[in-house]
Parts: structure tokens; sequence; C-alpha cells
């Protein structure tokens, strides 16, 4: 006779394999369409999440990581090229500093984690950046960065952006700088003018030297409708910007399906269109 326990793991193995069966189908027809190279999520909500739930704060932001871990794997099970998160911004640090070490304390912990022999890194052969100010990091978790960032090195297939801490008025900043640096080393040699176009900057943003495609959807959870400094160079000129209510530990794959398809709903409709002879 089957016992209580028995019949309740049997019926959450059936509701596992009917999503897994689902998910697969639904991933399938995504497929079929065109597929963006490059998201990126701003993961709001952790915080409010947890409030909502009774929960720590740290616990909010545990499972925020989890969320990042399931979409990594439906995006790259979707072909995207890179998929890039905001996960630390530099005015983080301004929070209270237990909340910073708990933080820290994550990032060190799931980062190696990623970069485990068959995890999701390695089965899909995705290199790993962590782009912004690595210096401001807890030099326990600049050596997890290093360590994972060169565990993933020779991965091609795909890219994972962890952006941490990092600010895009930083980002940018830093691409202007390296842009006059480098005219100033070629009017040395060239005895010329400096000059510096918009190219420079564009191929001098970490995520451009990490080898990260343009921008194609970025996406906001927790219902918030700003972009609170990220990517804003990259999104500046094609970029889908979606926002949903959804916080972002609760963000699946039936909240990110209906981004999709109004992706290829504007590609197939810009494919339509008559190109012009003028």
């Amino acid at each position: 006779m089957l016992s209580s326990f028995s019949i309740y793991q049997a019926a959450t193995d059936l509701q596992a394999s009917i999503y897994r069966q689902s998910r697969n189908v639904i991933l399938s027809l995504l497929a079929a369409g065109p597929i963006p190279r490059h998201v990126a999520f701003v993961m709001d909500g952790n915080r409010r999440y947890a409030r909502k739930h009774q929960k720590r704060v740290q616990e909010g932001h545990s499972e925020g990581f989890v969320a990042l871990r399931r979409m990594l794997e439906v995006c790259l099970r979707l072909n995207i090229r890179c998929v890039s998160a905001y996960a630390f911004s530099i005015e983080n640090f301004k929070r209270s500093p237990e909340e910073v070490d708990a933080l820290m304390e994550l990032a060190e912990k799931k980062l190696l984690e990623l970069c485990q022999h068959g995890d999701l890194l390695d089965q899909y052969g995705v290199r790993l950046n962590v782009v912004g100010r690595k210096q401001l990091l807890p030099e326990r978790v600049q050596k997890a960065v290093e360590r994972a960032e060169n565990l993933t090195r020779s991965n091609s297939r795909a890219i994972l952006n962890i952006c941490m801490p990092y600010t895009s008025r930083d980002e940018i900043t830093t691409a202007v700088e390296t842009s006059v640096q480098n005219s100033l080393k070629d009017r040395s040699k060239a005895k010329g003018d400096i000059v510096i176009t918009e190219e420079d900057i564009d191929n001098n943003l970490m995520t451009s030297l990490g080898g990260s495609p343009p921008l194609d959807i970025l996406v906001r959870t927790s219902g918030v409708k700003r972009l609170s400094d990220f990517m804003l160079w990259q999104c500046c000129e094609d970029t889908q910007i979606q926002y949903t209510d959804t916080y972002w530990p609760d963000f699946g794959l039936f909240d990110l399906v209906p981004i999709i398809l109004d992706y290829q709903r504007k590609m197939w409709h810009r494919q339509s269109q008559p190109t012009s002879n003028i």
C-alpha cells in the first residue's frame, strides 16, 4: 500500500515531468522564429519579494540567483548568444553593511558554483565576464571572479555578463578615458590631431571588450519603469525595452515568452517592409 509521502512524491514527479515537456515544446516553437543575440536583465524586486513572503532580505537575493540560473538555461536553450545581468550597482555599496556583506558572500559562492565541472557554463560552453569596477569588490570576491573568469575563458559558444559593481555612467567614462589614451598614443606616432569617434567609445565599452554583440532586449522586473544606470549606451538605438510587474525571483519561462514573441513580431514586421531604392 502506498504511503501518503509516496503518493505526494509521485504527483510531484509527474508535475515536474509535465512542466519539462511543456517547456521543451514552447522552447522549440520559439526557436523556430528570430532569436535575439543579446538579452539583458535588471534583476529587480528581490527585497520586495522577501518582504512579501516574510523572508529575510538575504533569502530574497539568494532566490534571485536561482532565478538567474533558471533564465540563463532558458536563454541558452534558445541559442541566445549573450545574457547580461545587473547584479550589483556601484550605488548599492551605500546599503547597510549587513546587506552588502551578505551580497558579497552570496556572489562569491554562486560565482564558484557556476563554474563547477558539469554546471551550466561548462555544459553550454559559456564564457563568464564580470563587468564593472572589480577593484571595489572585497579581495576574496575578486579572487572568486578571477578564478571563474579564467575557468571559462576558453568557452566560446555563449557569453554571460555579470555586471557588478557596475553603473553605465562609469562604463562610458572608462570607455572615453581609454579612447583618449589610445588617441594620444596614435597622435604621438602620426603627429596629427586627436580624433575620438562614437565607434571608438563603443569599442571600448566593457561589454564590447568582452565580446558581447549589440543589445537586442532589455528586461526590467518588479514593475519599476526606469533603467537605473544600466547599459544606457547599449540600449540607446535599437533595443527593445520591456517592463514586467513580476518580482525577479518569480520571473520564469512564461514571463519571457511574450517578450520573445513581441521581439519576433517586430522582426517579422521589419523584414516584411519593402526596401527603399533611394
